[in-house]
C-alpha cells in the first residue's frame, strides 16, 4: 500500500487514509466522498487566504473571480492530469471499461480527497504547504481580473460604459439526443446594429459563447 504520491510533497503516517482517498464509490463503500467534502472546504479556505495577502490591493469581486479559476473543477482536473493521478485510482469494473480514471469530474474529487486526508494526517499547516505548493504557480499565472470575467458581465459592462441597452439572448433551437443536446442561441444588441450566434452543450454556454462573439465584434469594429 503506497504512502505517497508523485508530485504532491507529503508522506503519510496512515496509508489507509490515502488509500480513502483514492478509493471511488464505485470500488466501496468505504470511498473518498467524506474526504473530498472536507479537501474542498480546506482548498477554498487556504486560497482565500493566500489571494488575500497576495494581492492587498483587490476588490472583494476580483478575489472571488480568482480563487473560482483556481478552485474549478477543470483547473483541478488538469492539476490531477500532471500529477498522474488517475494511474493510482480505485475504480469499480464498469467505471474502469468506461475510463474513468480519465473523468475530469472524478480526477477533481479525488484531489481534493487528497487534500482532506492530508489533512486527517498531517494537520492544517501540512495541508496548507501542499495546497500552495500545488496552487502558487496557478495564482502567479493568473490573467489580469478583467479577463477573469464572464462574457456576458464584460459584454454588460461595455455597453453600459456607452450607455447602451443591455443585450437581448434568444434561444434559436435544440438539436441532439437529450445526453448530448446543443443549444444554438443569438445574442444582439436592441437597435439590431449587432448580433452573434453560438452553440454549446448548456443555453447557459451558448450565451456565454455568443456574448464573446458579440464583444470581440463590437471591440473589433471600434478599433479597425
Amino acid at each position: 500500500m503506497i504512502n505517497a504520491l508523485p508530485g504532491v510533497d507529503y508522506l503519510f503516517n496512515d496509508a489507509d487514509l490515502l488509500q480513502q482517498a483514492l478509493t471511488h464509490r464505485s470500488a466501496g463503500r468505504s470511498n473518498y466522498e467524506r474526504l473530498e467534502f472536507l479537501g474542498d472546504s480546506i482548498l477554498n479556505m487556504v486560497v482565500s487566504i493566500r489571494l488575500f495577502e497576495l494581492f492587498p490591493r483587490a476588490p472583494e469581486g476580483d478575489l472571488s473571480r480568482m480563487r473560482a479559476r483556481i478552485v474549478r473543477g477543470k483547473t483541478l482536473s488538469e492539476m490531477a492530469l500532471r500529477l498522474g493521478l488517475g494511474r493510482h485510482l480505485n475504480l469499480g469494473e464498469g467505471e474502469m471499461k468506461s475510463g474513468g480514471f480519465r473523468r475530469s469530474s472524478i480526477l477533481a474529487d479525488a484531489l481534493e480527497a487528497i487534500l482532506g486526508a492530508i489533512y486527517l494526517d498531517g494537520g492544517y499547516d501540512a495541508c496548507r504547504k501542499v495546497i500552495e505548493d500545488l496552487c502558487d504557480p496557478l495564482i502567479n499565472d493568473l490573467p489580469p481580473a478583467e479577463e477573469l470575467k464572464d462574457a456576458k458581465t464584460r459584454l454588460q459592462e461595455w455597453l453600459q460604459a456607452r450607455a447602451r441597452s443591455l443585450p437581448t439572448y434568444t434561444l434559436l433551437r435544440e438539436e441532439g439526443a437529450d445526453h448530448a443536446k446543443m443549444f444554438h442561441v443569438q445574442c444582439g444588441l436592441v437597435d439590431g446594429e449587432a448580433r452573434t450566434v453560438a452553440a454549446g452543450g448548456s443555453r447557459r454556454k451558448a450565451e456565454q459563447m455568443a456574448a464573446g462573439e458579440l464583444l470581440k465584434l463590437l471591440t473589433d469594429r471600434k478599433t479597425g
